[in-house]
């Protein structure tokens, strides 16, 4: 029908609980006495009325505010006047109007409109959208009761975009306000765009009705339908030979042949499979069968890799990683030649003790590299239950093998480097002590038939090399010690500190602070007084983490413009790291009689440890400070029972205890110290004390003591070593019967230094007191230059 002018103004009809679009033809019922005179007084003119929808459709009598100002424009075809008074009217909607401004409301609302051009649009997508909407109706039809075949037919029909949007949208029952804005599109794109959103929720509303509904009928019987089905699916599965449980049990089948399982393991695994053919998969024992096939199958019973038999590329592997380190990287090799030598070799059982951060964990890693195998590791710190280690039985739910099979199982090879993390920390309680299950797996004896809980079938260990880490050796039970390797790896002194930083740690802090070699030069004596005056430690953690300190400084310079490159010397330390935290004080500290220096062993390396001594008018008591232990009191009591037999041999008053109150106290006193070690510098101090004769403040010692005076070995000579020469300690007095223990000591650590070795206190004390003249010459000198410090 072709559009007609539209008047600018026009009588409007408000329609309850309804859109009418153009295009649309459709026959209304009207009663209200305003909407029978907008219908004569339109058939008065040329049949043009305008349709707009009621905001609320309770509304009897509709002002401007109750209605939308967008509608359609319509025409009337006919009319009927009905018995009760009411009219029908056949209406036809032709295009989309606005209003613009309200006329009069009484005694029927009459507006000035205007027509609204809509955008014409051609093309691909706009065909494809229109499309769309007539599947999406499609689809509406056949879900929803309200619509017919004849609702359909209409869309099908329809040619133009615009009028299947209109169209569909009208025939949809969805709410006045959604089509409503359908209307107020006037772009056709948009327009097809909203249609198509508004349809697809209304299509899935309805599905989902319709599953709900589906849902609830079937509900009663839905177990005996699932059992019919299945077994009619497993028939008709059976007939065409595609069955999954008979595709999964030959897909089991080929596993186990390919696995090449020991006849042990093969039996268990064909055992096991039977069962499964004869279970239904929906049972729970189904899945835990499964579970420990799939176990078995996954293990890698014949898998190895090939060993790297070149010696020379494992040595340099291991030097490009690790710095020092020179017994580990002997064992290794040496290994590695008799594996060379004879290909079944035992893989052995190492475990490396030392003090934090020496590189031990990492040492593993670098093996393995070394060594072309995979690694493993697993911590042990703070495991108490034994079936970490050996895994659960298969009687509980959610049961799972242990640490080691699972390792195993992660490497994928049967010879792979397996590290046990912090072996020492392994702690036991109600649960098992899980370093008795570490017995059997570390046995070079037993563990080629390591069993775990959960598998029940020996497996192999003997080809993987174990090597485990401590701190300390103690703590770790006999019987487990007993079986391990003891490797022990030294504190680092100066020297190879130097070198680890300036090979390892500083160009890695580098790279992880975005800087490039040349933007930062740190020289020598620079390190060096990191090392000596910002940490005191056995390994290299904190000097990294100065390290780190210099490189965030230097990249905020850098970041602000300031510098392009940084030189860091000894001068401009605490510009980066503040003030000096650790200064060399054995020399400044022993300036008067009773102070003396000892060497202790800690776990976390050597350390030096001052002894002082001072006396008073009293009654021969003797007090002793520091958090002493049992051992180190005793030793103080011998020391003093070793003077008084010996007084009239070192030039004192027989009589002196029942005249002086002694007292003996070690600094850090928060820090406990006990050990029979610090013996021979107890007895030191308090010879220096009552005699008056200065120690040597470039000397330390260490020895057990006996009443005789005889100087017994103790242990620890290595870390007490380099603890005194990280302390700038030059000569070091040790047990006659601790030679052969130098060995062991770095030789970098031993360089510069003078060693004595001594049988009886005689000699301690010739070694460590200067003579009374060199005593009184130095008791002067401090005078002149304190005049205070009076003794």
């Amino acid at each position: 029908m072709k559009k007609p002018k539209v008047p600018q103004a026009l009588p409007v009809l408000p329609l309850r609980n309804s859109v009418f679009f153009p295009r649309q033809v459709l026959p209304l019922s009207i009663g209200r006495e305003s909407s029978i005179r907008v219908i004569e007084e339109a058939l008065k003119e040329d049949g043009l009325v305008v349709i707009v929808a009621q905001t609320d459709g309770s509304i009897d009598q509709p002002t401007e505010k109750d209605i939308y100002w967008v509608g359609t424009l319509a025409k009337v075809l006919k009319q009927f006047t009905l018995p009760d008074g009411t009219r029908s009217v056949l209406m036809q909607g032709l295009e989309p109007v606005q209003l613009l401004s309200i006329l009069h409301v009484e005694p029927y609302i009459k507006a000035v409109v205007r027509s609204v051009e809509e955008t014409v649009e051609t093309g691909i997508e706009i065909e494809a959208m229109a499309t769309n909407i007539k599947n999406l109706f499609k689809r509406t039809v056949e879900l929803s009761p309200n619509l017919t075949e004849e609702h359909l037919t209409i869309i099908l029909n329809t040619e133009e975009p615009s009028a299947v949007a209109d169209l569909a949208t009208s025939m949809v029952p969805v709410s006045v306000e959604e089509k409503q804005k359908v209307l107020e599109i006037f772009d056709l794109k948009k327009k097809l765009e909203e249609v198509t959103v508004l349809l697809t929720k209304h299509v899935q509303k309805l599905e989902l009705g319709s599953k709900i509904q589906s849902e609830v009928q079937d509900g009663i019987s839905k177990t005996q339908r699932e059992y019919y089905l299945r077994e009619q699916l497993k028939a008709i599965k059976k007939e065409l030979g595609e069955d999954d449980e008979n595709l999964e049990l030959n897909e089991l089948r080929k596993r186990i042949e390919a696995a090449k399982l020991p006849e042990e393991a093969l039996k268990v695994a064909e055992k096991e499979l039977k069962r499964l053919s004869q279970m239904n998969q929906a049972s729970a024992e189904y899945t835990v069968s499964r579970t420990y096939l799939d176990w078995i199958l996954d293990l890698p019973w014949s898998v190895s890799t090939e060993d790297n038999l070149d010696i020379k590329k494992a040595q340099e592997v291991l030097e490009n990683d690790h710095y020092g380190l020179d017994k580990v990287k002997k064992r290794i090799l040496e290994y590695l030649a008799v594996r060379k030598l004879k290909n079944d070799m035992r893989g052995p059982i190492m475990v490396f003790v030392g003090p934090p951060g020496v590189g031990k964990t990492s040492l593993g890693k670098s093996i393995a590299n070394a060594l072309g195998r995979k690694f493993v590791r697993i911590s042990l710190g703070g495991v108490h239950d034994e079936a970490e280690i050996r895994g659960h039985r298969r009687t509980y739910i959610g049961a799972l093998p242990g640490r080691i099979i699972q390792g195993m199982r992660k490497a994928g090879s049967n010879n792979p480097v397996f590290m046990l993390d912090e072996i020492d920390k392994v702690g036991a309680d109600f649960r098992g002590d899980p370093s008795a299950a570490l017995l059997e797996v570390l046995d070079p004896e037993q563990n080629s038939t390591f069993s775990d809980h959960y598998l029940e079938i020996p497996f192999d260990l003997s080809k993987v090399m174990f090597i485990a880490t401590a701190n300390m050796i103690e703590p770790i039970p006999p019987a487990l010690r007993d079986r391990m390797e003891i490797i022990e790896i030294p504190s680092y002194v100066e020297d190879e500190k130097l070198h680890i930083a300036r090979r390892f740690l500083l160009p890695k802090q580098l790279r992880e602070h975005g800087l490039r070699e040349d933007q930062v030069e740190i020289d020598d004596e620079a390190l060096r007084h990191v090392i000596s005056g910002y940490t005191r430690e056995a390994g290299v953690r904190n000097l990294e983490r100065q390290i780190a300190a210099i490189c965030r400084g230097v990249a905020k310079e850098v970041a602000e413009g300031t510098i392009e490159k940084a030189v860091i010397k000894k001068d401009n330390l605490t510009k980066y790291l503040g003030q000096q935290k650790f200064f060399p004080d054995v020399a400044e500290r022993i300036n008067r009689p009773g102070i003396a220096v000892g060497l202790a062993w800690t776990p976390v390396g050597g350390d030096i440890l001052f002894i002082e001594a001072t006396k008073m008018k009293g009654k021969g008591n003797l007090t002793l400070t520091g958090q002493l232990g049992d051992v180190m009191k005793e030793s103080a009591q011998a020391a003093l029972s070793f003077i008084a037999s010996h007084a009239k041999e070192l030039g004192l008053d027989e009589n002196f205890r029942s005249e002086l109150d002694i007292h003996v106290h070690v600094p850090a006193g928060a820090i406990p110290k006990d050990g029979p070690s610090a013996g021979v510098a107890i007895l030191t101090a308090l010879t220096s004390l009552l005699t008056g004769r200065l120690v040597r403040n470039d000397l330390a010692m260490t020895g057990e003591i006996t009443l005789r005076g005889a100087v017994l070995p103790i242990g620890g000579v290595k870390e007490k070593v380099i603890a005194a020469h990280r302390a700038g300690i030059t000569t070091v007095i040790l047990p006659e019967r601790n030679k052969l223990d130098l060995d062991e000591v770095p030789k970098a650590a031993i360089e510069g230094m003078t060693f004595h070795f001594v049988k009886e206190m005689g000699d301690v004390l010739k070694l460590a007191l200067r003579t009374v003249e060199e005593s009184e010459k130095m008791k002067i000198a401090e005078l002149q230059l304190d005049p205070v410090a009076v003794n």
